[in-house]
């Protein structure tokens, strides 16, 4: 977990930069002008939006819940000091109460006067003042103590109370870009079952993505995923057995390229909707299946992790995911167990 300190200064810089990013326009139009594959570009962008957005709310709330445990630690330590004073305070009133009934109330020079042995009351009045000058004394320091811890609590209850303030703005900054994504999610929805039924398949969605050289060969063909219906599973949406590994995903998660290839295949229709096969070496296929949008189109190269679509809910599909293949030829009826072929490759799923 990081914990980044920040300036109180720069909350309301944060809070401009991420209203910028609420303030994105939601229509469809983009730079190519029209408003099919725009959707694809537009989620992308909101997908980015809503990850910056995400991760400054995610530090204010650590940063907020770490001022308030300073703040209940200072709260803490101060109660035990102000028990401790109190109990100081005790010990000088029964120093005082013993002095009151060892003298009978008389002044000091009448009971030295009166005294049996005046030297060993002048002792045992100088043991006594000894203590209550040391009572004095700690009862002092601790005082100032208290009034640190004091300030100390002060100062973490307004970074506290500060930060509180900040997060809600950023709460509401992330709602808003978050209904943004789901509305043009929607929209790319919607776009990709149009194109299916009438059999138009979408052109390829140059979206800008971030450096994808990763140090691996290979990766999994979304980064967050729940997974869904594996391979050689029964169901009665499938004529046989299921084919794939299926990977829970909302509309419009970028689909990876699983590791370097050629793309041989981009089609839609039929059963796996909008689709995208990829040849890699040694004689084996990856397809990513149910897409809304693909990135790519028949004959680019990718690399490990290079952007091939977005997933969607397109073709046989009850919802939405991706379905991933490996195959041993472009084809179906090919198809191995994907989970293992990747974990061979250094990729557990």
């Amino acid at each position: 977990m990081r914990s980044r300190r920040r300036h109180p200064l720069l909350v309301p810089v944060l809070l401009c930069a991420l209203a910028v990013l609420a303030a994105r326009p939601t229509d469809a139009t983009d730079e190519d002008g029209g408003s099919g594959t725009a959707f694809g570009a537009q989620v992308a962008r909101l997908y980015e939006d809503a990850a910056k957005a995400t991760q400054q709310y995610e530090d204010g709330r650590r940063e907020a819940e770490a001022q308030r445990s300073k703040a209940l630690e200072y709260e803490s330590r101060l109660d035990r000091q102000r028990q401790k004073i109190g109990a100081m305070h005790e010990d000088l009133g029964r120093i005082a109460r013993a002095q009151y009934r060892g003298g009978g109330g008389l002044s000091l020079t009448a009971r030295v006067i009166l005294a049996d042995d005046p030297d060993e009351l002048m002792r045992r009045q100088r043991a006594v003042s000894r203590v209550e000058l040391a009572v004095n004394e700690a009862i002092g320091k601790s005082l100032r103590a208290e009034t640190r811890l004091a300030a100390e609590e002060a100062k973490a209850q307004s970074a506290w109370r500060t930060l509180e303030v900040r997060n809600a703005g950023l709460a509401e900054l992330k709602k808003k870009i978050e209904s943004k994504l789901e509305a043009a999610r929607s929209r790319l929805e919607g776009q990709a079952n149009a194109s299916v039924a009438a059999g138009s398949c979408p052109g390829a969605v140059r979206i800008d993505q971030p450096d994808v050289r990763l140090a691996r060969s290979w990766v999994s063909p979304v980064e967050t995923y729940d997974l869904s219906a594996s391979f050689g599973s029964g169901g009665t949406r499938w004529a046989n057995r299921h084919t794939g590994q299926d990977f829970a995903v909302p509309v419009g998660t970028p689909v990876r390229s699983v590791g370097t290839g050629r793309v041989v295949k981009v089609s839609c229709g039929g059963a796996f909707g909008i689709q995208v096969v990829v040849q890699h070496a040694g004689g084996y296929y990856t397809q990513y299946a149910h897409l809304a949008a693909v990135t790519v189109d028949q004959g680019d190269r990718v690399r490990p992790g290079q952007w091939v679509g977005q997933s969607g809910s397109t073709g046989n599909s009850t919802g939405p995911h991706l379905h991933f293949e490996v195959r041993v030829t472009p084809e179906m009826g090919s198809a191995l167990d994907p989970v293992p072929w990747l974990a061979q490759r250094g990729v557990p799923l």
